[in-house]
């Protein structure tokens, strides 16, 4: 059994440059929560807990994340 030539896949170098892409947004996203962390201490625990939820799931649609996946798969940052 051979391999047949046409069909060898190159890796390509979008995927490691987005996978650090997305560990750089994730890291600087917890440091920007984290510095917030002074402040959001001041408030009470009752007030704390949807403050951190909210910061938790919010930045799933703030960072480019999906377009990012996109560019990864396919080289283009279009939309769905």
């Amino acid at each position: 059994m051979t391999i047949d030539p046409r069909h060898y896949h190159q890796p390509s170098w979008r995927k490691p440059v987005g996978m650090l892409a997305i560990f750089a947004l994730i890291t600087g996203w917890a440091v920007m929560v984290a510095s917030l962390s002074s402040w959001i201490g001041l408030l009470p625990t009752w007030a704390q807990v949807p403050v951190y939820l909210v910061l938790g799931i919010v930045w799933i649609w703030l960072l480019p994340l999906k377009h990012l996946m996109n560019w990864m798969e396919t080289g283009n940052f279009r939309k769905y």
